[in-house]
C-alpha cells in the first residue's frame, strides 16, 4: 500500500520548507557536519523513509527526566507515525507531555533527527482524528487485520515536528538502495503477521 512517494506536492513542499529552515537555524557545529552536500531532499527522504523505519523516541517523565524507547515508525505525508500499548510508560509520558524527540539511524549512512509535539489519532474517550481510517488501513494492510485489537490495545500518534535534519553523507547510494529494496520488499500481510506483531509487541513496551 505504502507507494514510493504518498505524498502530495504541498506536503512536500511544507517537509523541504521545515529542512531548510531546521538547517538554518542549528548550531555551527551541527551546520558543519550537516551541509547541502551531505543531506536529502524531502522528494528523497520520503523514498528512502518507505516501510517501517525503527525510531529511538524520547519522551519525558513528570520530574522531567528523559525516557527512550524504540518504536516502529512509518512515515506517511511527510510525517513520523508511531504506535504503543495502551498501558505503556510512553503512552503515561504522551498524555501528559506531548514533546517528543525522535531517531532513526542506519549506521554512518543516515540520521534522521526529529524535534517536536505528538497528536494522538486515536484516543480512548473522544473522537479519532479525520484520517485515522486512511492510516488505519495502512496499519492494517502492514501487519495484518487481527495482531492487534486495533481499538483498544494499542494507540498510535502523529509527530508534528517543528525541527528536522537529515545526515546523508552518500546521497547516491542511499537512493539506490531504497530504490532496490522497494523492488523486492515483500509484503508484510497475514503470512508475517506473527513475526511483525511479535516484534512490535517489544516496542510497545
Amino acid at each position: 500500500m505504502r507507494n514510493s512517494v504518498r505524498e502530495t506536492p504541498e506536503e512536500l513542499k511544507e517537509l523541504q520548507a521545515l529542512l531548510d529552515d531546521s538547517l538554518s537555524r542549528s548550531a555551527a557545529h551541527l551546520r558543519s557536519i550537516i551541509n547541502t552536500e551531505r543531506t536529502l531532499t524531502a522528494q528523497q527522504l520520503t523514498q528512502v523513509l518507505a516501510g517501517m523505519c525503527t525510531l529511538a523516541l524520547s519522551t519525558v517523565t513528570a520530574k522531567g527526566e528523559p525516557r527512550i524507547s524504540g518504536v516502529d515508525g512509518h512515515f506517511l505525508h511527510g510525517k513520523w507515525h508511531f504506535g504503543t500499548a495502551r498501558g505503556a510508560a510512553k503512552a503515561r509520558h504522551l498524555a501528559a507531555r506531548s514533546a517528543v524527540s525522535a531517531a532513526h539511524m542506519r549506521g554512518e549512512d543516515l540520521g534522521v533527527f526529529t524535534h517536536g509535539k505528538v497528536e494522538t489519532l486515536n484516543p480512548r474517550d473522544s473522537e479519532p482524528a479525520a484520517d485515522w481510517p486512511e492510516v488505519l488501513a495502512y496499519l492494517k494492510d502492514f501487519y495484518g487485520d487481527d495482531v492487534f485489537d486495533w481499538d483498544n490495545d494499542v494507540v498510535y500518534y502523529r509527530l508534528h515536528p517543528h525541527w528536522m535534519t537529515v545526515f546523508a553523507p552518500d546521497t547516491a547510494k542511499l537512493t539506490a538502495e531504497s530504490e532496490t529494496s522497494s523492488a523486492v520488499r515483500p509484503h508484510r500481510g497475514r503470512a508475517t503477521a506473527d513475526r511483525s506483531g511479535a516484534a512490535t509487541a517489544q516496542r510497545h513496551r
